[in-house]
């Protein structure tokens, strides 16, 4: 009896290849880890400004060259070859090439944020020409892939369909058109992408019941095609098997902190993150111990601004930027609590990995963290600044609380661990390609 040929899925590097990470490149990063683990063949697809004729080792030098990079521009002087290949694209649809991994390249700096995969392929500013055909057409632009996958698994809502195969689309959540004054994005244009992923799609992927009925609720002939995955987080069992006093020697020699002495909350700065109430309600609480902020500013809010670099001068806030993964999670394992009280939440992330590292969660009743978290995070109320006032009182006195919370956390992040992933998306999949 023959075996049976491994599924072959493709993923886009939209996300990965941003320079800095955002909760859809670790969705993408750990999805891709997760087919790797179910022994599928998967090709990432990125969008860099590689030109397709390159010779072979020049495609690989250019990739680590702009992986994680800010691009100096990104327009096309007119009739160079880089403006010919876009209005080709544009025209009669773009074509991937592989990226040679040959190891010519030292790509240790990258292992973090690399997916796992077979091939690496570039279509030339692929998701540029895609914004701009679907500004000016409307209509999807094709991408026609070296070898067509089984599926091809956009894990962002993107106006491209790869040729020959299946295409689905991962749809983290709708609050762009829910909470549109959280956001930035174009909403006449969001909310025409997203009509047209649900009629054009194969199938979609969502993170959460929440999500999923937020689409189907935007839109109900998205129902039988909607799929719940959730989505998983990777171990990091390097981090949780420190020992209690190597944790605490990188707390005080790169930080100054102690265990259990700082809150923390990371994530980007803005508006549906609920930074200004969770500042304002951090102030009100006068704790003794500091809030610790990672993350950059996504945009600006004036009060939350403000009130964040008050707490800032008076020595209350510490902020930093960005941080590596690991760095992070040692970061997250030592704190006396995660605060998340976000506004609206896909999935919510953080609020699973600081459970899963054992570390007591606040967050919000609101979307899908309720769900995810269960009971095993301290739920206050998002738009009542003195629930998450309170509630920061409660786990800066309350050991009892904070311990339990502590045994609890695990064992509910390990409903989202990797094995249940990897069911979960086989039974996906299977469904998507038995619908041939």
């Amino acid at each position: 009896m023959s075996a049976q040929p491994h599924l072959h899925v493709a993923l886009d590097g939209f996300n990965l290849a941003l320079p800095r990470g955002t909760g859809v490149a670790t969705y993408a990063r750990t999805l891709s880890h997760a087919l790797r683990e179910m022994s599928c063949e998967v090709d990432v697809l990125y969008g860099l400004n590689i030109p397709s004729n390159a010779r072979s080792l020049l495609r690989e030098i250019l990739f680590f060259d702009q992986l994680c990079a800010e691009e100096k521009s990104r327009r096309a002087r007119f009739l160079t070859a880089r403006w010919k290949e876009r209005l080709r694209a544009h025209l009669l649809g773009h074509r991937a090439v592989e990226i040679p991994v040959d190891r010519h390249v030292d790509s240790r700096s990258f292992s973090d944020r690399l997916p796992a995969f077979n091939t690496l392929l570039n279509a030339r500013d692929l998701f540029i020409i895609a914004w701009n055909h679907y500004r000016h057409t409307r209509r999807f632009l094709e991408v026609a892939l070296p070898r067509s996958p089984d599926i091809m698994h956009w894990t962002y809502p993107l106006p491209i369909r790869a040729r020959n195969t299946k295409n689905i689309y991962t749809i983290h959540d709708l609050v762009p058109l829910r909470l549109p004054h959280t956001t930035l994005d174009n909403k006449t244009n969001h909310f025409r992408l997203i009509t047209d992923i649900i009629h054009k799609a194969d199938a979609i992927c969502t993170v959460s019941e929440a999500s999923r009925q937020d689409i189907i609720a935007f839109n109900p002939a998205a129902e039988p095609i909607t799929f719940n995955t959730y989505q998983s987080v990777r171990k990091q069992t390097s981090v949780q098997q420190l020992p209690d006093e190597i944790v605490a020697q990188n707390l005080s020699h790169l930080y100054d902190l102690q265990p259990n002495g700082y809150f923390l909350y990371y994530g980007s700065i803005e508006p549906k993150k609920n930074i200004g109430r969770l500042v304002e309600g951090f102030l009100a609480s006068q704790s003794s111990r500091p809030l610790v902020i990672v993350g950059a500013m996504a945009w600006k809010a004036d009060a939350e601004l403000r009130l964040l670099e008050h707490g800032k001068k008076r020595g209350r806030i510490i902020q930093m930027e960005y941080l590596p993964e690991y760095d992070l999670m040692v970061l997250i394992r030592g704190a006396r609590a995660v605060l998340f009280p976000s506004l609206s939440e896909g999935f919510g992330l953080p609020a699973v990995e600081a459970m899963m590292m054992g570390t007591p969660v606040l967050t919000s009743s609101e979307a899908s963290l309720p769900e995810v978290t269960g009971q095993a995070g301290l739920m206050v109320e998002a738009y009542d600044t003195n629930s998450i006032m309170e509630g920061i009182q409660e786990l800066d006195c309350n050991d009892a609380l904070c311990a339990r919370l502590q045994k609890e956390g695990p064992q509910q992040a390990s409903n989202f661990d990797m094995e249940h992933y990897r069911v979960t998306l086989k039974k996906f999949y299977d469904n998507v390609l038995r619908n041939r």
